[in-house]
């Protein structure tokens, strides 16, 4: 499998692109669709995930969608227009020759969910390098990210790298001592 990072919009949103066997799958399209399809361009893209529902991770959704053809999935509780697929706790989606185990995190959102395939965790906005992530807006829960965190991610090896939704990438041995 191949990653890359791409860094959009004005709060600087970590976009993941992931490629197995030509077949490709993007994590949080928030802004700039255009540098996010030439950077798919080459692979087929079959699937479009979200960890949350907040503009900054889903904006270029609608024209990533329109241009690649693929499917878009979010959890339930975080479901908006133009998704069409709905994830669950603990759902395996295929990809290429990959797996990737979604695990719901609530928190930052009721639906905000973590993507889980090998050694890498892509953590959307419930895990950044030294803290959770923001629970200041209204549908936000302090005590539920944290408990997400302790139950879900902490019980991972130390060795995952974790990839969030904005800033660098850590592992979950860097983090356990947090929490």
């Amino acid at each position: 499998m191949t990653m890359e990072r791409l860094i959009i919009g004005s709060l600087q949103t970590n976009c993941y692109i992931l490629e197995s066997n030509t077949i490709g799958l993007v994590i949080d399209p928030g802004a700039e669709p255009e540098k996010i399809i030439r950077a798919v361009s080459g692979f087929k893209i079959k699937l479009i995930l979200a960890t949350h529902r907040h503009y900054d991770h889903i904006d270029a959704l609608t024209e990533v969608k329109k241009a690649t053809g693929a499917q878009a999935a979010i959890h339930l509780l975080d479901w908006v227009d133009d998704f069409n697929l709905k994830l669950q706790d603990g759902q395996r989606i295929e990809f290429g020759n990959e797996q990737i185990t979604v695990l719901h995190t609530p928190g930052h959102t009721p639906g905000g969910c973590c993507f889980l395939t090998g050694n890498d965790l892509f953590s959307g906005d419930t895990l950044f390098p030294g803290g959770p992530g923001n629970t200041s807006f209204s549908s936000d829960d302090e005590k539920t990210i944290y408990k997400s965190i302790r139950e879900k991610l902490m019980k991972l090896p130390d060795e995952i790298r974790v990839y969030p939704g904005h800033g660098s990438d850590t592992t979950i041995g860097q983090e356990r001592g947090l929490y």
